[in-house]
């Protein structure tokens, strides 16, 4: 069952004359769209017989197909509940220096999504069409009865014969026969409308939902491009400690050694000068100390690794130049590289509320729900974060997809700015800490 399937199935179960009404406006709204489709079918024929402009036309036909499916997508979740799969991605690249009607017709046919959307529609203009327009049938036919009930007996007598579905119009019994069918099919219209828009959005997600193989295809290309992030992160952070380790505690260790080297030969002839330099050499094995520390941190926190998720991000708080409020439901801790990754995509979204957002407080809610540890990030900040533009943001998504997580970035212009991060997961030790 898609998601919120079931909902508006028990919502058209009983009978309400608002709800035929929003039904029937609908499958008006559908019967357009349909109109739409035979528009787009035309172009992207007409583009694939075309002679002269070459394959490139077919491309810019079938984005308004696309855009097109999209709108029925929203529609079919929207009114009836039915989740339709989007397109994993974009059309696939047209083929260069092809030309011709076969090569455009092997373009939409070489990529299924492409394809079923063309055939869709193809077939939407008569299947689609159908299904919304029936119960407007219904509605037009029940207002024709009650009008031949009034004024089928003169239009019969003029038209030499008259007949209303299976009721010839004679005289005036048959014409009030005709209006009590008439008026028994308005009500049904309004019951069939709320039904015909949902079976319409079962039909389109049969048309247009990817295949099983298709899905797993996608699944596993997009495994394959996270498990690439993750090795270029990787070898990005092992540069990065041989980087600090070369240039920072083993240039101090070997200083030192040299320093130590000094002092041994001096000790003998130059006791003070000696111990000077062992004095220095003490001095730089704690910077040495201190740097090897802070390498570590930088790799994994100890705060993170001895008390969990929860008090490692409210260190993180206490040191933000931004004023913020922590809130934190976790009946347990989650698996470490799940637990880190989270910590580091925190500590990366405060950042950049002090760096980019001029806000004066921020909120950092954590809560875990039904496999999902949820984190949101909000500031009162001037808004106008976008994940397409700043190279941060875009490193938190890759940093979350490699455990399937998601990142969603609703930020206005003028603020307010919310990021919610979102990684599925399960816990281990069942310890529940909240603010």
């Amino acid at each position: 069952m898609q998601l919120g399937e079931g909902r508006p199935a028990g919502e058209i179960r009983g009978f309400s004359v608002a709800a035929g009404a929003v039904g029937l406006r609908r499958a008006m709204s559908l019967c357009w769209m349909s109109a739409a489709a035979l528009g787009r079918s035309l172009a992207v024929s007409s583009a694939i017989a075309l002679v002269g402009p070459g394959l490139g036309m077919v491309p810019r036909a079938m984005e308004g197909v696309r855009g097109l499916g999209d709108r029925q997508r929203e529609l079919a979740l929207r009114w009836s509940g039915v989740e339709i799969q989007a397109p994993a991605g974009p059309p696939p690249p047209v083929p260069a220096g092809a030309s011709g009607a076969v090569a455009r017709y092997r373009w939409i046919m070489s990529d299924p999504q492409t394809r079923r959307e063309w055939v869709w529609a193809l077939v939407d203009p008569v299947a689609g069409a159908f299904l919304a327009f029936l119960p407007i049938a219904l509605l037009l036919s029940g207002l024709w009865g009650v009008f031949l009930a009034f004024f089928g007996v003169p239009l019969s007598m003029e038209w030499d014969g008259l007949w209303y579905q299976f009721i010839p119009i004679e005289g005036q019994a048959t014409a009030v026969l005709a209006g009590v069918l008439g008026v028994l099919q308005l009500p049904l219209s309004l019951w069939a409308a709320p039904r015909a828009v949902r079976k319409h959005a079962l039909y389109t997600r049969a048309m247009l939902a990817p295949s099983e193989s298709e899905l797993m295809a996608g699944r596993i290309q997009h495994l394959a491009t996270t498990r690439s992030d993750a090795v270029d992160t990787q070898m990005a952070e092992i540069r990065r400690i041989e980087r600090d380790l070369h240039d920072g505690a083993q240039a101090r260790l070997v200083a030192m050694g040299m320093t130590l080297d000094a002092a041994e030969h001096l000790l003998e002839t130059n006791p003070e000068a000696g111990i000077a330099l062992l004095r220095e050499a003490r001095q730089s094995s704690s910077k040495a100390l201190e740097e090897l520390r802070d390498l570590v941190r930088g790799i994994h926190p100890p705060v993170l690794a001895d008390r969990g998720l929860a008090d490692a991000v409210r260190a993180l708080a206490m040191v933000c130049p931004v004023a913020n409020e922590v809130t934190v439901e976790l009946p347990g801790r989650p698996e470490m590289p799940v637990e880190s990754a989270a910590y580091f995509a925190i500590s990366e979204m405060l950042t950049n509320v002090a760096k980019h957002s001029g806000a004066d407080r921020a909120w950092i809610d954590i809560r875990y729900d039904h496999g999902i540890l949820r984190i949101t990030v909000t500031d009162d900040g001037h808004g106008g974060a976008d994940a397409s533009r700043g190279t941060g943001l875009r490193g938190i998504e890759r940093r979350l997809a490699t455990f399937d997580g998601v990142l969603a970035v609703n930020s206005p212009v003028d603020g307010p700015t919310m990021v919610t991060m979102e990684l599925p997961c399960v816990l281990s030790s069942p310890k529940t800490t909240s603010s």
